[in-house]
């Protein structure tokens, strides 16, 4: 029976086991961006998992926190998440962060909660800073209604999303390497038409930090003048509905 059926999930809620996982967001730039919580959890936890363990180290020495830190990122999820549950039930009290923003949000994070999940842990998922948040309110277009995409495939498969996406009427959000950018907002520009909106983040928080909008013609022209840096996140804005008129 799944985890998640009705009965089960009682179960889950009324009887969590062992110790407790927490989800930790962190900065995505700027270190002032951290919660109280945050701190006070990191500095609670038997040990800290993270993407890479020179970044959490730096952050860590900054909050003036001395924890025990392992490697935790995509290399190694599938072969690191049973020894961690058994830990967990063990009664290890766990902190999972990334390099930046919300664990599991495109970074490692959902293989861990899914097997904490099933193994009736608690897990705990601290609300903090994420990237696409700040970008889609900069971007000016609607966010009442919205889809968050992650980034797009590499090669197989990149076309087919985007075509997927043509007639989206929600605002899309995408993440992307700032080397790969101009041709998604080409292979955009190509499929959703030149005249579509779009808004282009990078290095939210930091300070360097900007937003450059427009069409996506105008998008292409500025980024063939000025390669990005940085991290970047690509809010478009979703097709819009036009009304058939009423006498055709």
């Amino acid at each position: 029976m799944s985890p998640f059926a009705g009965s089960v999930l009682m179960k889950t809620i009324n009887n969590k086991i062992g110790g407790k996982l927490y989800l930790v967001p962190t900065p995505i730039g700027n270190l002032e961006d951290i919660t109280h919580r945050a701190v006070r959890i990191l500095g609670e936890v038997d040990f800290v998992l993270a993407e890479d363990t020179r970044t959490s180290n730096k952050l860590l020495k900054h909050l003036e926190i001395s924890k025990p830190s392992y490697s935790y990122h995509v290399f190694n999820e599938h072969h690191t998440v049973e020894k961690l549950v058994s830990q967990l039930l063990a009664g290890s009290r766990v902190a999972l962060i990334s390099d930046a923003g919300t664990p599991g949000i495109s970074d490692p994070g959902f293989l861990l909660v899914r097997a904490s999940i099933e193994a009736r842990i608690e897990v705990d998922c601290l609300p903090g800073p994420t990237a696409l948040i700040p970008a889609l309110v900069n971007s000016g277009f609607p966010c009442d209604r919205f889809v968050f995409e992650g980034f797009l495939p590499h090669k197989k498969g990149r076309q087919t999303r985007l075509k997927e996406l043509l007639s989206e009427p929600r605002t899309m959000i995408f993440y992307e390497s700032p080397h790969r950018l101009l041709k998604t907002l080409i292979q955009m520009s190509e499929l959703f038409g030149k005249e579509r909106e779009a808004s282009v983040s990078r290095e939210l928080s930091k300070i360097h930090e900007e937003t450059i909008r427009g069409s996506f013609e105008n998008l292409v022209e500025y980024f063939t003048v000025n390669p990005p840096k940085g991290e970047i996140v690509l809010v478009v804005k979703g097709e819009i509905k036009r009304k058939k008129n009423q006498d055709s």
